[in-house]
């Protein structure tokens, strides 16, 4: 019989026992649960790898690889990064092995390994992944990256001749500092680091710190290659775009100059001119401003030669003696020589007369000129001459257009010829960009080049009081024995200026000595705006001259 201090030391002793099992089993439980959370889940890509730093600073590398069966899966890594502005940081792999089913391959820019299903084994040498930091050393390596599917786990060990010092590990998309799952130092003897759930294309990597002298450091970091560092901004690029930017502001400032007594006679307030004088008999007649003729108006305004430019002269050269304008049946119009060539006519009116009538021809209607192909292009050529030969312009508007056009398009072409040929060789191919940039500014600035005299600018100020004129006139400013001159003088620069219709409606014109309607009993205020569209339209057939309205100056 057993006694009682027996008895509750039997009972002590089951009670321990019992705690014992009861702990032993929940910290085997709990163990082998998280052997198992920390194992790949089945049909997943999985990685564990190992690295040991050589005391010759190369990094030996064994990466065991789980593929599911029937899955091939790739991996590239790139073995240029960059490391800080207009650099990088060029690693070399060599002794690429596979055991298992894969391959691998290799070149200056990037390390690719190709894998099928099962276990694989890959080893691999790293040079060039020790680098100074410092009083210390860094060892960086990315361990995983560049894989063409998700992996469940990555795991990651370390061991070097002496023990690490600290250890920092980013998991993710390129460029992000997320830290990884797990990193440490491992008690003191290597490091160890993990990461769940790396996405397809995103990295792990991995940077450990060493004492100095440990292994000799090996990184090799140069100018950036390929077309980033071609298309850097270096000292001589940056020069060159200062240089742009100076050659640029100083055109704008050119142009300014040049440009600015336009500007202001655009700007400024003008009344209507004094066009209308008295002569010796107290007769009330119709005088331009500076002599200047209808189809040189539109010329110095927009700094072009159009089709109403002429249409104006045809009228002009009516006016003046020169031709007789009828109206015919069936919505037609004559153009009859009336008076012949002569010098007081300026090289360009010749050339549109000569243009409407050759040598041997008296009349033509206007369906017969819709017929026939007009050459205007001597008429063109010598209005723009005769601008430059009144001094309205430095030098003829459409060869300068073209001088400039041409020049900027020959060095736009020189700067991409200079941006290929630098890129592919020296670098610097910004400095021939900044060319190029520069030729298609100039090419598309070649429109503002032509410049007018000062004495065109003065013109021009004159132009615009010249359509005050015609905006303001009235039937009673003018005596009626004149109106019909004055009338018949202004009527081209009114439709050069696209004032035409107010015009005629002012003045309401019937009879004129240079217009008939030839019995057909046509209103002129109506007529004579079809004619002038009519003969706008065959004009514009040439291809010579540009189809525009001179736009109000």
């Amino acid at each position: 019989m057993r006694t009682p201090l027996l008895s509750a030391a039997v009972s002590k002793n089951w009670g321990a026992a019992i705690f014992v099992a009861v702990a032993l089993t929940s910290v085997t439980s709990f163990g082998t649960a998280a052997g198992a959370l920390a194992q790949p889940l089945p049909g997943t890509v999985s990685t564990e790898v190992r690295m040991k730093l050589e005391r010759d600073a190369r990094l030996s590398v064994t990466e065991t690889v789980q593929v599911p069966e029937g899955k091939t899966v790739k991996r590239t890594v790139p073995l240029r990064l960059a490391a800080g502005d207009d650099l990088e940081r060029q690693y070399r792999v060599t002794d690429a092995k596979v055991e298992g089913k894969g391959s691998t391959s290799t070149d200056d820019d990037s390390f690719s390994v190709t894998l099928e299903g099962g276990q694989s084994t890959l080893t691999y040498t790293v040079a060039g992944a020790v680098a100074p930091v410092g009083d210390a050393l860094e060892v960086r390596w990315q361990v995983a990256g560049g894989w063409d599917t998700e992996l469940d786990k990555v795991a990651v060990s370390f061991s070097a001749p002496d023990s690490p010092t600290s250890v920092n590990c980013l998991a993710g998309p390129v460029g992000s500092s997320q830290p990884c799952t797990s990193a440490d130092l491992a008690d003191g003897k290597g490091v160890r680091a993990q990461e769940i759930k790396l996405g397809a294309g995103e990295r792990v990597d991995v940077a450990i710190g060493l004492s100095a002298g440990v292994v000799p450091p090996n990184a090799v970091v140069v100018e950036q290659s390929g077309l980033a560092a071609a298309f850097a901004l270096t000292p001589a690029s940056g020069a060159a775009l200062g240089g742009l930017l100076v050659l640029l502001l100083g055109g704008v400032a050119l142009l300014w100059y040049l440009r600015g007594r336009d500007a202001a006679a655009l700007a400024s307030e003008v009344g209507a001119v004094s066009v209308l004088v008295r002569d010796q008999d107290n007769r009330v007649a119709f005088a331009s401003p500076d002599g200047v003729l209808p189809g040189q108006v539109g010329t110095v305004v927009d700094e072009h030669v159009d089709v109403v430019d002429v249409t104006a002269t045809v009228i002009d050269l009516a006016v003046r003696n020169y031709l007789w304008i009828t109206e015919t049946e069936n919505h037609d119009w004559q153009i009859v020589r009336r008076n012949p060539v002569d010098d007081s006519l300026s090289g360009y009116e010749k050339a549109v007369c000569e243009a409407l009538l050759p040598q041997g021809a008296d009349a033509v209607s206007v369906s017969e000129l819709r017929g026939r192909q007009i050459d205007l292009a001597l008429v063109r050529d010598r209005l723009y001459s005769d601008v430059v030969e009144k001094r309205w312009f430095v030098r003829r508007p459409d060869a300068e257009r073209n001088l400039f056009w041409w020049a900027g398009i020959v060095i736009a072409v020189l700067g991409v010829a200079a941006t290929v040929v630098l890129a592919l060789t020296v670098g610097n191919a910004l400095f021939g960009l900044v060319v190029a940039v520069g030729g298609v500014a100039l090419a598309f600035g070649a429109r503002s080049m032509p410049a007018r005299t000062k004495r065109g600018s003065e013109l021009l100020e004159h132009v615009r009081g010249l359509r005050g004129y015609l905006a303001g006139v009235t039937p009673d400013d003018v005596p009626e024995a004149d109106r019909e001159l004055v009338f018949s003088r202004s009527l081209p620069y009114a439709v050069v200026l696209g004032e035409t219709e107010r015009w005629i409606g002012t003045f309401g014109q019937q009879d004129l000595y240079w217009y008939g309607n030839s019995g057909t009993g046509s209103d002129f205020r109506r007529s004579f705006p079809a004619f002038l569209g009519a003969l706008d339209g065959v004009l514009a057939q040439a291809g010579h001259l540009r189809s525009l309205r001179t736009p109000n100056p």
